[in-house]
């Protein structure tokens, strides 16, 4: 993790999983970033506790309510996040939260794929486009050329459900509306590295791993990565991205995986 150095970094969905997973191996970075943002649903909320207790511990968290599904909460969070950073800018953004509802193709209703379409692939966009500034200042406030994850970097955690070329567990939970959204966030992914190529901003899409979380086991299957080893890789990933990878399609080993 020597070569990632970050000044300040959003996670969203940080209260549990794979974000709180983020949240923690920052803290543990032989420099810390100055700034930790921590975007939640509930801030206040018992799902929220162990967020909130590790707050109170360092002050260089703060935590953030945020619903990315609402584009009202979104510039509202750009603009907190805005005067916390002065003058300054957001060197990395990791849109984490995701919803997921296991269901099988034949039960899939309205409803459900524009809830998880909205969360997972339209939040991500608009999380984009509300932070850009702040993402264009420290790209212009980073010394030397070329793209980095240090610099300026929009990382979407996507998964391997969203790859069409692999039919990975298909048999274990079919889990359509997810597979789309996230089909449609690795798009994104390319859009954004295409668009904010030319502020210094390297974008990147990251499938974590079938995680331990609660999202994981929810089809009743118990996944093999722990948080800590998924973060852990998808942070060595990070530190060693350049210009060369920007709108790639990565695993938490740093693997390619197919579109």
């Amino acid at each position: 993790m020597a070569g990632l150095h970050v000044r300040s970094v959003l996670v969203t969905g940080a209260n549990r999983g794979i974000g709180l997973g983020f949240v923690q191996h920052f803290l543990r970075m032989p420099n810390p970033p100055q700034w930790i943002f921590a975007g939640c649903r509930d801030p206040k909320g018992q799902r929220a506790q162990e967020l909130q207790n590790l707050a109170s511990k360092h002050p260089n968290i703060i935590i953030i309510p945020l619903e990315v599904s609402d584009p009202a909460s979104i510039k509202a969070a750009a603009a907190k996040v805005g005067e916390h950073l002065g003058g300054s800018g957001l060197n990395l953004l990791i849109n984490n939260a995701g919803i997921l509802k296991a269901k099988s193709l034949d039960n899939e209703v309205l409803q459900d794929m524009t809830e998880t379409y909205t969360t997972n692939t339209v939040g991500p966009m608009l999380m984009g486009q509300a932070f850009l500034p702040l993402l264009k200042k420290a790209a212009q406030g980073s010394p030397g050329s070329g793209l980095s994850c240090s610099k300026a970097a929009i990382v979407n955690i996507s998964s391997i459900g969203g790859s069409i070329a692999s039919a990975f567990g298909w048999e274990l939970m079919q889990v359509t509306s997810y597979r789309c959204s996230k089909a449609a966030l690795n798009m994104l992914s390319k859009c954004q590295s295409l668009a904010y190529k030319e502020h210094g901003i390297l974008c990147v899409a990251l499938h974590p791993g079938w995680v331990q979380t609660d999202m994981g086991s929810s089809a009743g299957h118990a996944p093999p990565v722990t948080v800590d080893d998924s973060v852990q890789g998808m942070l060595k990933v990070l530190s060693s991205l350049s210009e060369k990878d920007t709108g790639a399609y990565l695993d938490w080993e740093g693997n390619v995986i197919p579109w």
